[in-house]
């Protein structure tokens, strides 16, 4: 059942199919935070956790959405509906995360806005993981065809300017999300160092993931997740569609230090790699097209449609998302 609903600023979200794990039961006890776990049909029936909210496959609480009736089962997509929820209960940061990412000490709600260390570089991709390890690893998501193409130079930044940053991507400690590729051959554990916050400017592409992310509520609709591609693909093409449509606003993509340390659930590699290989063939085609269809005149909204209905007719993702999309952007207008 759904709980009551909160003032409290920032929610959680996260979508699971175990019982409640050490992760869950961290972010619960915070008490600045709401915390919504979505559950889908294999998630158990009796799911509770003590100061989370669970809204489960059957909840009240999400049928009402728009979007609540066009989703399918079984699919990471489902997370969406806590995004909702914690919009219509007036969360002004949406935080989230996965259910085996334990909060580290230095975990906070980052800055939407002030001076910020930016990244200075004149490729189009940077791979962020750089500035914070000297280790041969990068970002799911990263152009494989990159990674030994000037990777191993550092990584320049700039002195720190005012500025606005819609999205943060927090790094994770242990087990970070990298692509099956990098599991399946060196598969090394990674800490990262801390050196603080990094900005990537304007026509600067770094893939980010759904793992330990914030995104501030004028900026949500741009948490839409792709609903017709693998899980492996949909927070990735979700994050490279949202770059370009930050940078239109003004506003910026940010990476922190980790705040989480991931103790990764069990995974079949080799069932991860099958699921990537539609995002490794299509990153930079559809990076090209979301750069190309964003329009600093229109709003997020009509620059998401545009981009989506190009990324349909490249046959990136099917045309039922297309419809997918409207539903989402008519609950999003609800709250704002």
């Amino acid at each position: 059942m759904a709980g009551p609903m909160t003032d409290r600023a920032t929610s959680c979200i996260i979508t699971t199919i175990f019982p409640p794990t050490a992760a869950i039961r961290q972010f619960g006890r915070m008490a600045d935070v709401q915390v919504v776990v979505v559950g889908d049909r294999k998630t158990p029936a009796d799911w509770a956790c003590p100061g989370v909210l669970f809204l489960s496959a059957d909840s009240p609480d999400t049928a009402r959405f728009r979007l609540a009736g066009e989703l399918p089962w079984n699919h990471y997509c489902r997370k969406m509906l806590g995004y909702l929820w914690a919009l219509q209960a007036g969360a002004v940061v949406l935080y989230e995360t996965d259910d085996d990412n334990l909060p580290l000490v230095n975990w906070h709600v980052p800055s939407r806005s002030g001076a910020f260390s930016g990244v200075h570089t004149d490729r189009r991709y940077c791979n962020i993981y750089r500035a914070y390890t000297s280790q041969p690893i990068w970002p799911r998501g990263f152009p494989l065809r990159l990674l030994n193409g000037g990777q191993s130079e550092p990584i320049t930044v700039d002195a720190p300017t005012p500025m606005v940053v819609g999205i943060w991507q927090g790094l994770a400690n242990g087990d970070p999300d990298v692509d099956a590729i990098y599991r399946l051959t060196l598969n090394e554990p990674c800490i990262f160092r801390n050196r603080g916050p990094l900005v990537l400017p304007a026509g600067v592409i770094c893939p980010f993931n759904s793992q330990n992310t914030w995104f501030f509520r004028d900026f949500a609709a741009l948490m839409y997740l792709p609903t017709t591609v693998t899980f492996r693909f949909t927070d990735i093409l979700r994050g490279l569609v949202a770059q370009p449509i930050l940078w239109a606003t003004g506003a910026r993509l940010g990476f922190t230090d980790a705040t989480v340390v991931q103790e990764r659930n069990p995974h079949d590699y080799l069932k991860d790699f099958a699921d990537e290989v539609p995002m490794y063939l299509h990153t930079e085609e559809l990076v090209q097209i979301a750069m190309d269809r964003t329009r600093p005149d229109r709003s997020i909204a009509d620059n998401l449609r545009a981009v989506y209905s190009a990324l349909a007719d490249a046959r990136i993702v099917a045309t039922a998302e297309l419809r997918r999309l409207e539903a989402w952007l008519a609950d999003i207008a609800d709250f704002q």
